[in-house]
């Protein structure tokens, strides 16, 4: 599923796609994705401007011109490809078809139909229950302080792993940025998070915004579905340290260990026991 880097680089690709132009024509094929498509969504839609792209979470955000907003979650294989209208033409898992003004057409793929969509008012949009409760963005640095995290790691006595994982603690990361922030800050991901020092926390903290900035920067990280608009596939996963590296030597170590894999919480979890001491 796409984490916050691969979520980035979509809303970075959708931006001069999206931003200004209007909706001229809007299809849906099918019923829905994960749930129903909203109530006359493509009524809605058609005629209105997508005045900016932006993202929350996992979540992407379509501003409108009339004050609603599209939130959308790619889940699992959800990609938006794009093509000049009078060349495009359809393929099979093309859920949402856009055709704007600018003379080009953005279609939702979606093979697995795991993604989502729903409108909302923007006035309203934090309030939506898919946003209500998730935590502060982890490159935003007024929002996500050293501080703070430590003190929603205090509150929970759930492997750090899981506390990284879960939403209302830090927004946006998931299994792979976990494994590899854990990593770089040298922390075992079966210790409790309340039992992480400042100190600790502070270095798990600057972990976070190094390997999501990093990862933004590639491109995001391909493992199965992900490809940004322009249908390029991220690059990340070719700099991950103990991610999907089960047996394989750690980078860290100058090969005299190997990356460890374990099950937390359903999910696989890759660290070093030499470097991540429990």
């Amino acid at each position: 599923m796409p984490e916050l880097p691969e979520v980035e680089t979509v809303a970075k690709g959708l931006r001069p796609l999206l931003e200004g132009f209007s909706l001229e024509a809007v299809t849906l094929n099918s019923k829905g994705l994960r749930y129903p498509w909203p109530q006359a969504f493509a009524e809605q839609l058609r005629g209105k401007t997508i005045s900016r792209v932006a993202r929350r979470a996992k979540y992407l955000l379509l501003h409108l011109s009339d004050a609603h907003t599209v939130v959308a979650h790619l889940g699992m294989s959800g990609a938006f490809r794009y093509a000049p209208t009078q060349s495009y033409t359809p393929e099979k898992h093309d859920h949402a078809i856009w055709q704007l003004s600018s003379g080009q057409t953005v279609a939702y793929n979606d093979p697995r139909r795991f993604g989502a969509m729903d409108i909302t008012h923007t006035a309203g949009l934090f309030a939506h229950p898919w946003l209500k409760d998730i935590g502060a963005e982890p490159l935003d640095a007024a929002a996500f302080t050293a501080h703070g995290f430590f003190e929603r790691l205090q509150r929970t006595r759930r492997a750090v792993k899981l506390a990284l994982l879960d939403q209302t603690v830090v927004a946006g990361i998931g299994n792979i940025y976990a494994s590899e922030s854990l990593y770089y800050a040298g922390i075992h991901p079966q210790r409790s998070a309340d039992s992480l020092s400042l100190n600790e926390a502070t270095a798990l903290h600057a972990s976070v915004v190094s390997v999501l900035t990093a990862a933004i920067s590639a491109g995001g990280s391909t493992l199965r579905d992900y490809r940004n608009p322009e249908g390029e596939l991220g690059c990340f996963q070719h700099r991950f340290a103990v991610y999907d590296r089960a047996g394989l030597p750690c980078p860290g170590c100058a090969g005299e260990c190997t990356v460890q894999l374990i099950r937390q919480g359903g999910r696989s979890t890759y660290f070093c026991g030499t470097r991540q001491r429990l």
